[in-house]
Parts: C-alpha cells; structure tokens; sequence
C-alpha cells in the first residue's frame, strides 16, 4: 500500500492468442469494476463485457461490487467454449466405440485373464539334489 491510500493491483485477461496483465495504482477502497474499468483493459480487448464474464481474485470467483487488498489479481475469464458435460460424455461414447471402454458400464474393458496370477508364488522346485 503506498502513503496516500492507494493499492497495487493486476488486471489480467488473455485469449489464446494474447495474454495482458496491467498494473494499476487504485483508491483503497475501489471496487473489482471501478479497477478494471480504470485499468483500460477493454481498449485492448474489446470484447470484454463485465456483464456476461464472470471475474475473480486469485482464481477464486468474485462480485463486481467487492473491495480488494493490496497485491490482489483481478481475472476476467472468458465463456467455456464447450460445456464439460457434454465433451466429457463424447469421449467415453468414443472410448466405448474404440472398445476401450464397457459398452454397458461405461468402465474399463475387460481384457483376457494371464494365465499366472499375480500372487501366485513362483513354482518351487522339490528336489533334494
């Protein structure tokens, strides 16, 4: 914290093509939008729009309207392209496909027994040589 009252803060967003983190000098008692409004983020992306993406402090999602700390990190993250659920059940419809996969229980393929055991001890030999 400097002498007049004022935070440290970052301001970070990216895309897959460019990552930004701005450093800004905020009022102590600033808020998560009045921050990232004041850092000029949306001058390099545009697209940013506070009231569809969701933000966070240090990967821990927040309210626009909270106060920060010294030293906190604000992320802006981006929609999911994809929703997990449904990727998730593509993949083990394809491993089911690939027989990687129990077509019924969607757990692993059983594949054939060894002929040895694993505890099995290995044969002895018997012979008083």
């Amino acid at each position: 914290m400097s002498d007049n009252g004022s935070i440290n803060i970052e301001v970070v967003y990216g895309t897959p093509e460019k990552q930004l983190i701005l450093k800004v000098l905020v009022a102590s008692d600033a808020t998560v939008e009045q921050t990232i409004k004041t850092s000029g983020m949306s001058r390099y992306f545009p697209e940013i729009d506070l009231s569809e993406n969701k933000v966070g402090i240090w990967n821990r999602t927040c309210k626009l309207t909270d106060t920060l700390k010294d030293g906190d990190r604000i992320e802006i993250y981006r929609p999911l392209i994809a929703d997990p659920k449904e990727v998730r059940r593509m993949r083990a419809e394809k491993a089911k496909e690939e027989g990687r996969a129990d077509k019924v229980t969607g757990g692993r393929a059983k594949t054939s027994k060894r002929n040895v055991e694993k505890n099995d001890p290995a044969p002895q030999d018997n012979s008083d040589a």
